[in-house]
């Protein structure tokens, strides 16, 4: 994996991991690789210097946002995690159960299949998609 310091020709910066070197490029080319805040697909990289280690252990965890889009994104985990159930895989069957008042209505947020999601979405079942894992499954 290569992680990527990112401008776009309106001036936003961002970062973001490939594959590869090669796969950046694919993806680019393709018109792939988007601004997060206006959208535009004319993406170059930023000068960076590179992240060598001398020593095996684990970087640190990031403790400060970088930026604002971070701070948010950690705001927003934060009010996800302190005021909802964690319910894991079992998510689309529960959300199913609590639209359905087969369980008691709450706040849960988990994990569900793509084809899950669509048919949620598609039978009116009010979700949406977060922006992070679950700090067990990220890396």
């Amino acid at each position: 994996m290569i992680r990527y310091d990112l401008k776009c020709d309106q001036g936003h910066e961002f970062d973001s991991w490939f594959a590869s070197a090669a796969a950046f490029e694919r993806l680019q080319t393709a018109g792939h690789v988007g601004c997060p805040d206006c959208g535009s697909v004319k993406i170059d990289k930023m000068l960076m210097a590179p992240a060598v280690s001398k020593t095996a252990t684990k970087p640190a965890p990031l403790t400060q946002p970088r930026n604002e889009r971070e701070a948010a994104l950690a705001e927003l985990r934060r009010e996800v995690e302190q005021n909802s159930e964690y319910v894991g895989v079992s998510f689309a069957r529960e959300a199913r159960d609590i639209h359905e008042g087969r369980a008691p209505e709450r706040a849960i947020w988990g994990e569900a299949k793509p084809e899950d999601a669509r048919a949620m979405i598609e039978d009116g079942l009010p979700v949406l998609p977060l922006p992070f894992k679950p700090a067990a499954k990220a890396n």
